[in-house]
């Protein structure tokens, strides 16, 4: 066995050992980071969102952790597209039902992460969601499909959720039971320009991204607060996981023009062509933000027809 880095050391994460940078935040906190510390990052704004969200251990499949974990600079691409309901569908477990926006089409995103600063240290991300009705709603009205659109509160299914380090792919896996695999990923989002790019298990283009960022509008910390909810099983039981994210640049386009995706080979890419995207409809960039992603908890989710 090759011997590890001398800028790594190793740490266990129920019984599996993930290499993390040596004294990084995880390495010397443990999730439980000191936000003081944190606030004089000059790349971080501010930390009072974090100090409002107490923290508290839980047991979960990785062992005793901290929760939520935090993400202290952040800044996120998400392309949104038209996809026939029936692809949709058949990628679905039953217990989901596809958010439709129009009779036989649902809202399907390919998208992307850049996590500067957070308890887990820094890494990139990317995924294939599916928009989907809220595991425990009745039929949606118009109100519910707008405030969805406007990214206030989304309810997701993820196909696939690429990673750039072992740490963020055990946690995501064994934790929250998301599809993660660690892969050459490379994101690079300012107020001009979006690129994004992740590898195949060759070398190659899974999938990527360039695109003109839209305009940024600031806000102030909490001032704007949306929320995602995403939907696992874990041991053959349903959880909901909530992620908060506050923020602070941000920006959107209807029917964006000028955004390159190319679909290459690969996982992600498989994933996305099987939902057969149409057109795209909106385009969200945040080129600052912050998040707190919460453990998984239980949840009940009705048996539906498809």
């Amino acid at each position: 066995m090759p011997s590890e880095p001398q800028d790594t050391v190793k740490v266990d994460l129920g019984g599996r050992t993930v290499a993390v940078p040596k004294g990084g935040l995880y390495d010397r906190y443990r999730m439980d980071t000191d936000l003081d510390e944190v606030a004089d990052d000059p790349r971080v704004s501010s930390v009072d969102f974090f100090r409002r969200l107490p923290k508290t251990e839980v047991d979960s499949p990785i062992g005793p952790t901290l929760t939520p974990n935090f993400y202290y600079r952040i800044s996120t691409a998400r392309l949104t597209m038209l996809a026939p309901t029936r692809a949709i569908r058949t990628r679905l477990p039953g217990e989901l039902a596809p958010l439709e926006v129009a009779p036989g089409f649902g809202l399907v995103s390919v998208m992307f992460f850049r996590y500067d600063v957070c308890d887990i240290d820094f890494y990139t991300e990317a995924a294939v969601g599916i928009a989907v009705k809220p595991a425990r709603h009745g039929k949606l009205g118009f109100f519910d499909l707008v405030t969805a659109l406007k990214n206030d509160h989304l309810d997701s299914y993820v196909l696939s959720l690429p990673v750039s380090t072992d740490i963020a792919q055990v946690r995501g896996h064994d934790g929250y039971g998301f599809p993660k695999w660690v892969t050459g990923l490379d994101v690079d989002i300012d107020a001009r320009r979006t690129t994004a790019r992740v590898a195949n298990d060759t070398g190659g283009t899974d999938v990527s991204l360039s695109a003109p960022t839209p305009a940024q509008t600031v806000y102030a910390s909490g001032e704007r607060v949306s929320s995602l909810t995403s939907y696992t099983s874990i041991g053959g039981a349903w959880h909901s996981t909530l992620n908060q994210t506050n923020l602070l640049a941000a920006g959107a386009v209807r029917f964006p023009r000028g955004v390159g995706l190319q679909v290459g080979q690969g996982r992600m890419a498989d994933d996305l062509r099987s939902l057969n995207p149409t057109r795209p409809v909106q385009f969200d960039v945040v080129t600052e933000g912050q998040a707190a992603l919460h453990m998984p908890v239980p949840t009940s989710v009705p048996s539906r027809n498809r």
